[in-house]
């Protein structure tokens, strides 16, 4: 029996290209959509990981549906606003059921944004959008979430604050958040592509931490005190939020400033709080800890 071909959308992007070489080391043939106005450089690259890479317009419903034909799981790693994550996500499930496959990973890859309300994150509505679609699609789906990314310790994600020596929190210091590296998200993703039995939801951890443990592991990383800095409750947060999105709207970018808010605000609410762990749905994984994380990378003054 021939190994299976998996579909990856936002094959050049940084997740994406993390998920195909997963796959590629798990013996799957993968087949790597780009647009046709894709960087040379990163179709090189994954034309010598082994994936066959097939431009696509996402506009062109044939030509979609013939670049999923034969898959056993299209798996989505597009990065977008509406008109990626709703549209044009939206005409890759068409295709995949239109070419019969029988297996869909949405992009989500976040928080548990099915526990809290709409309007309190823009770009996990954007998911939720989609996901009215997708429930109601004759497709298998699996969605995994993942939490927050590690590797976004050391730099995007205002937690630690090295040249202060502070590790930031709103609210309570002791509310656990969820942190996966993007390696071993894409190489659970991978898992879950190559298996036939994947539920709707899948949950994953690397480490989970609260702000207090975090500021154990940060000193003990950097042999350097760090203290607890507490600007104020989520009342505050959520008011600073709105003031921010009022004075700089930038509603065309993807992480404007606001948006970075609101996923504080969303991990220190702690409704989204990945439970239960499907950490061990597949033995072989090994998971990357937020000390591994942090110690893995230089971490500058």
């Amino acid at each position: 029996m021939s190994d299976p071909t998996i579909v990856v959308a936002g094959a050049t992007g940084n997740l994406g290209g993390r998920i195909i070489k997963a796959l590629r080391q798990r013996g799957a043939e993968v087949r790597a959509l780009v647009r046709n106005s894709s960087a040379r450089d990163k179709l090189e690259q994954l034309q010598k990981s082994g994936a066959a890479v097939v431009a696509v317009d996402y506009g062109n419903a044939s030509e979609l549906t013939s670049a999923c034909s034969g898959a056993a799981c299209v798996v989505s790693a597009l990065s977008g606003l509406r008109q990626v994550i709703v549209q044009t996500q939206a005409n890759l499930l068409d295709a995949a059921i239109r070419a019969h496959v029988p297996r869909f990973i949405p992009s989500d890859y976040s928080i548990d944004f099915t526990k809290f309300p709409a309007g309190q994150n823009r770009n996990l509505d954007l998911r939720r959008d989609f996901h009215e679609l997708l429930d109601k699609a004759s497709i298998a789906a699996t969605t995994i979430l993942n939490g927050a990314f590690a590797d976004m310790l050391t730099g995007q994600m205002p937690l630690i604050l090295f040249k202060l020596k502070r590790v930031l929190y709103w609210e309570n210091a002791d509310q656990r958040m969820d942190f996966t590296t993007m390696d071993d998200t894409a190489a659970f993703t991978a898992n879950a592509a190559l298996d036939p039995s994947t539920p709707r939801f899948l949950r994953i951890a690397g480490d989970q931490l609260s702000a207090r443990e975090l500021l154990a592991v940060v000193s003990d990383v950097t042999g350097k005190k760090f203290r607890l800095l507490r600007p104020g409750g989520l009342g505050m947060l959520g008011a600073l939020i709105k003031i921010a999105r009022l004075l700089s709207p930038a509603e065309n970018e993807l992480y404007p400033a606001w948006q970075g808010m609101q996923y504080m605000y969303n991990m220190f609410d702690g409704r989204g709080k990945l439970e239960p762990l499907d950490n061990d749905r597949y033995p072989g994984m090994h998971w990357t800890s937020a000390r591994d994380a942090l110690s893995s990378r230089q971490i500058s003054e």
